[in-house]
């Protein structure tokens, strides 16, 4: 089934996609949800001449991702967390947290836009891939701490 897609989907592509799927998941998931419509020829004439139009905002809209990831080049990110006496600790860090902790230095980035390759359960150093724009992704380094408290 061939679908375009209304909004972005994680794993299966981004808004004005054209996208191939199995019939069930277009007919009962993808489509009553309102994330795609059926990719007709009149459907598709649209979505190019949509695409033709929005070429200058994707650019306006890349330069500034390009912009964001200047300053989180700069950016040393250090989140700290409850832990024992071991460097285990309480619960684990999110992307929420990732996110609230970009937001206190000036940097509003989603929190579904952060991906974290594995739980983070322990101080240390990891890495987070954010996603600024569907062409723009960045490496961001940060360091689990423990907390005062």
């Amino acid at each position: 089934m061939e679908l375009i897609l209304k909004e972005d989907v994680e794993n299966l592509g981004f808004k004005d996609d054209l996208v191939i799927v199995k019939n069930g998941y277009g007919r009962n998931f993808l489509i009553p949800q309102g994330k795609a419509v059926l990719a007709t020829s009149s459907a598709k004439k649209v979505l190019a001449e949509k695409i033709k139009q929005s070429q200058n905002k994707q650019k306006e809209a890349i330069s500034e991702a390009q912009k964001v990831v200047k300053k989180l080049e700069k950016l040393e990110l250090k989140i700290s967390a409850k832990s024992l006496e071991s460097d285990k600790l309480f619960g684990s860090v999110t992307s929420a947290d990732i996110s609230k902790e970009l937001s206190f230095n000036g940097l509003n980035i989603e929190k579904k836009c952060i991906h974290l390759s594995s739980n983070i359960k322990k101080t240390g150093t990891y890495t987070a891939k954010i996603r600024l724009h569907r062409e723009v992704y960045f490496d961001l380094n940060f360091e689990v701490i423990k907390s005062d408290k």
